[in-house]
């Protein structure tokens, strides 16, 4: 008995695994419902595309430098990525499901509310997709391609894509230039005015006072205006009439940026009115509302974007260190092995946590005061130093050596406000800091000398 149920068992396995073979190797099915796809174009092959809806027509072409232009409704630079996305869209529909293969009704899916036309090289005639209502269901979107038969449904992610306005697909960025190629700032604001110069490679104020700047916050504020997009374009061409309307006739906002490697000149101009600021620039024949507020950028003083620092440098980046005070010297350097030694021998060896702490302190010494001009050092202390620091650094990142060195001195020490005097010997003007600096200094060599489970470390 068991013979014979394991025998049927067999039979039937057989045939059913016949069967799935035969399923598994029959050829694709062909005709009506077979194509997945209700248009399969290369991206790169479309030369135009149209949205039309209601009485509104958007219209995008290539030009000669295959480059996507808005064509209608205005004539205007499109947004590259957002015009890549729209033709990547709709250069690869595929189709959810076929509701009808043929003989169907297109005014039963409301087809068309909506057309997208594609223009496409080696093809004679464009692609035309009409576009019909929104399935209840699931968000799909009825759809039928001209010249076929076919009414089928789209995934509702097209939907974005056709929805696009003339604001989504234009070059926002209308006012770009390259921040790393302005030399000079010159800023007129509502309660401040400034001019600023780029020198070896640091920016430093010439006019209303002249200081180092942070080059945190110049670079920001380049960037702020090399990377401003328009919220909407609020005139195409800057008439006189237009200017005026808008206040740029009077702006409240001037910054003219110096691009000697293109021999040029850039002179962006702001104004806000009610709840709008508006911004053109002389380079442009547009006035446009910007995305972001740059205005609060722009009112900042000199005394806020003035850098602070006592030195300007990188800890990590330092690899030799000297220091005099009260009648003793010594000096560290950073070995290859990443550790600090006395001599160049490499065979005394510095407590590495020490050097670099205190190498943290003088990174962090920030402006209590500035004196601006002083007349003489000697009323500072500083014609005889009562501490001196010299730091090295090396900066190896953009694949050239960079070495550079800060050099700084130290004078009176106020006992009440707890600040001493210091001397950049890069800069003109003095900064009174924090004195605690002082309390770090090595009275004798040992004090920072590695112990023998440090020195014993490899």
């Amino acid at each position: 008995m068991k013979f014979k149920t394991t025998l049927i068992l067999a039979v039937l396995f057989a045939g059913l695994l016949a069967v799935v073979l035969f399923v598994d190797k029959k050829p694709p099915a062909t005709g009506a419902g077979s194509e997945p796809k209700l248009v399969a174009v290369a991206a790169a092959d479309v030369e135009a595309v149209s949205l039309r809806r209601d009485s509104e027509t958007l219209s995008l072409r290539k030009n000669d430098k295959s480059e996507w232009m808005i064509a209608e409704p205005i004539e205007a630079k499109a947004d590259a990525v957002e015009a890549e996305g729209l033709v990547s869209a709709l250069s690869d529909l595929r189709i959810e499901r076929v509701v009808e293969a043929s003989g169907g009704d297109p005014k039963t899916y409301d087809i068309p509310l909506r057309e997208a036309v594609l223009k496409v090289k080696g093809l004679a005639d464009p692609i035309r997709i009409l576009i019909g209502a929104e399935n209840k269901i699931d968000a799909t979107l009825y759809a039928q391609k001209a010249g076929d038969p076919r009414i089928v449904l789209l995934s509702s992610s097209l939907k974005s894509s056709l929805d696009k306005k003339l604001i989504d697909l234009r070059q926002k960025d209308v006012f770009r230039f390259e921040s790393k190629d302005v030399t000079a700032i010159r800023l007129r604001a509502k309660d401040s005015r400034w001019e600023a110069r780029k020198t070896d490679g640091e920016w430093f104020f010439t006019s209303p006072l002249k200081a180092l700047a942070k080059e945190s916050q110049m670079s920001s504020l380049l960037e702020s205006l090399a990377g401003l997009r328009a919220k909407e374009f609020a005139a195409e061409a800057k008439t006189p009439q237009e200017m005026k309307a808008r206040g740029l006739d009077k702006p409240e906002y001037e910054v003219a940026l110096s691009l000697p490697a293109s021999s040029r000149e850039v002179v962006f101009s702001f104004h806000k009115a009610e709840d709008k600021t508006f911004a053109t620039t002389s380079e442009s024949t547009k006035i446009v509302v910007p995305e972001a507020d740059i205005l609060f950028d722009l009112d900042r003083k000199p005394s806020d974007l003035r850098e602070s620092k006592a030195a300007v440098f990188f800890s990590w980046q330092a690899d030799r260190l000297s220091l005099k005070k009260g009648g003793s010297s010594l000096a560290v350097h950073k070995a290859g092995n990443e550790k600090w030694y006395f001599d160049q021998a490499e065979k005394e060896e510095a407590d590495g946590s020490k050097v670099e702490a205190f190498l943290r302190k003088i990174e962090g010494l920030e402006a209590a005061e500035y004196v601006e001009a002083p007349k003489g050092l000697t009323e500072y202390g500083l014609d005889k130093p009562t501490a001196e620091i010299v730091i090295g650094t090396k900066d190896a990142a953009s694949g050239r050596s960079i070495e550079k060195t800060v050099s700084l001195a130290v004078g009176r020490v106020d006992p009440e406000k707890k600040q001493a005097v210091l001397k950049n010997a890069r800069f003109p003007w003095l900064i009174k800091a924090d004195a605690s600096f002082l309390d770090e200094f090595p009275k004798v060599q040992k004090d920072w000398a590695a112990t023998t489970a440090q020195a014993d470390v490899k």
